[in-house]
């Protein structure tokens, strides 16, 4: 399942990143260009000096760059890396309605964006008889074929998985939390205990309240490909454990 690419997209160079969300890039007739940068995270052996990206033009006055950083190439240049986080909820959207993930196949989605408690959840879903709040994160951080969540200190994601798992316990409200992998060469996730352990804690103190699920895609010039579901292993007590 393909979601096609949106607009026409332009061979470029990675320079150097002055800040989280700017990168400079050199276009192949020699122009260095401001780029915005949709990832804010480390991007750790991905965005490196030479290596290939893919940048999208924006004809629009309004806009501080008028070039955005769509995919890179990977560590391995067999493959690329989407930089558009924000499209992983398209990504959700797309195969959750298709039932693509197995894990996910009897829900149905509601609404998009709903707020409940103290955060604004990514998609209310239900499945006939119940009702589940699902929270969408991007993984573009590889190592050996294993996929690190997050690749920097996320304390809006712990603050989100443990708000999952008080919901879960004390409503009628299941909890979801959905990894997609933006790019193509990961077999399985894992919470990064060694970049952000506040997160790891929160996730693997949450995986028995809440469902867990990791989602595999590969990014192409010519759109996002929807593959198959991922386990999102976990190390617990010395074992390791699988959802």
């Amino acid at each position: 399942m393909l979601q096609p690419m949106k607009g026409q997209l332009e061979l470029a160079i990675f320079v150097e990143r002055p800040n989280r969300f700017i990168i400079m890039a050199r276009r192949s007739n020699g122009e260095h260009v401001r780029v915005h940068l949709p990832d804010p995270g480390r991007l750790q052996g991905i965005l490196e000096p030479g290596r290939e990206l893919y940048l999208r033009f924006h004809d629009n006055p309004n806009r501080k760059t008028n070039w955005s950083a769509v995919l890179a190439e990977r560590e391995d240049q067999r493959g690329f890396v989407a930089l558009e986080t924000t499209n992983a909820n398209a990504l959700a959207k797309l195969a959750i309605e298709n039932q693509v993930i197995p894990s996910l196949e009897t829900w149905s989605i509601v609404r998009q964006e709903y707020t409940y408690g103290d955060s604004r959840w990514d998609f209310l879903l239900e499945n006939g008889k119940e009702q589940a709040l699902l929270e969408v994160k991007s993984v573009t951080y590889g190592i050996d074929g294993t996929g690190y969540f997050p690749d920097a200190v996320t304390k809006r994601g712990t603050k989100h998985v443990q708000e999952l798992q008080r919901i879960a316990k004390s409503t009628n409200y299941k909890s979801i939390v959905l990894f997609i992998a933006q790019r193509d060469d990961l077999s399985c996730i894992r919470p990064a205990e060694h970049i952000d352990p506040q997160f790891a804690k929160a996730l693997t103190d949450a995986y028995e309240d809440v469902t867990i699920v990791g989602l595999k895609t590969r990014p192409t010039i010519e759109g996002y490909e929807i593959l198959h579901e991922l386990p999102v292993i976990f190390s617990t007590e010395g074992s390791e454990e699988e959802k």
